[in-house]
């Protein structure tokens, strides 16, 4: 069991989760980019596993363009909402369960195709993303696809820093951020809910599964936060293709708010 599950809990009491991908312009963009960062590992033979599910964003999107989805969240109201919306949709090929990202007792070995573990980073600990990863190896095919989405450490402070916002001006940057932002990898108001990292400790963290890289982009940049959403419509289709190069240099990832690694899982 994941050490921190009663502070996901409280993060996530607020129902809010499902209208995140929709708040405003900027939040839009990790869901955009994730799922064009996704797309083309997903075929229609595809049996898909997403861990940290939420109430299946993802799964909607990507039922028509696969096989089978599977979503496991360890928030039980998550799981009830998201079961709602697929005997809603009537989509036959779309299921959920419980379940700990550290811990995948219901999920046989090298089961799925693609397996995406696109939440959990952002909750674990250091130790307990190793557990992490080496669950989702397990239960993903040889030659199968393993995503991870997390946050990076330096672009959300030097994001706070600069964000165009009476608070944030004020308060960013402060020693307190420094401390445990820069050194202990966690988040300086909600220590032991969100955690952080970087490009390359991820990357760091991957390999010594004997997981191959094949890539790691940004999904959205805190650091144009207030621009974007500032943007007339107009404005913002002439930001789109700086964005989208953004998303697709590495040189740019460690600016990123969110980003996502993309690996294969190779045979022995």
């Amino acid at each position: 069991m994941s050490s921190n599950q009663d502070n996901i809990y409280t993060q996530y009491s607020s129902g809010r989760e499902d209208a995140r991908s929709g708040v405003n312009r900027s939040s839009s963009l990790e869901f955009y980019y994730t799922k064009k960062h996704l797309h083309e590992y997903i075929k229609k033979d595809s049996r898909v596993l997403e861990i940290g599910c939420a109430t299946g964003h993802y799964a909607f999107y990507f039922a028509d363009k696969c096989l089978e989805y599977v979503g496991v969240d360890l928030f039980p109201p998550h799981i009830d909402f998201f079961n709602q919306k697929i005997i809603e949709s009537g989509l036959k090929n779309v299921s959920c369960q419980l379940g700990d990202a550290i811990n995948l007792v219901n999920i046989a070995d090298e089961s799925f195709d693609v397996v995406l573990c696109l939440g959990p980073m952002y909750h674990l600990p250091p130790n307990e993303r190793e557990l992490c990863i080496k669950e989702c190896k397990r239960v993903c095919k040889t030659d199968g696809i393993i995503a991870f989405a997390y946050i990076n450490k330096i672009g959300v402070y030097v994001g706070a820093c600069v964000y165009d916002d009476e608070y944030y001006r004020k308060t960013y940057p402060n020693e307190k951020a420094n401390e445990y932002i820069l050194k202990q990898g966690t988040d300086d108001l909600k220590p032991n809910t969100f955690f952080l990292t970087t490009p390359e400790d991820v990357n760091s963290a991957v390999e010594k599964h004997g997981l191959i890289k094949i890539k790691n982009l940004g999904t959205d940049f805190f650091i144009t936060m207030s621009i974007v959403n500032n943007m007339t419509k107009e404005q913002f289709e002439v930001m789109r293709p700086i964005y989208d190069q953004m998303t697709s240099h590495e040189s740019c990832t460690g600016m990123s708010n969110h980003a996502l690694l993309v690996c294969k899982k190779k045979g022995n």
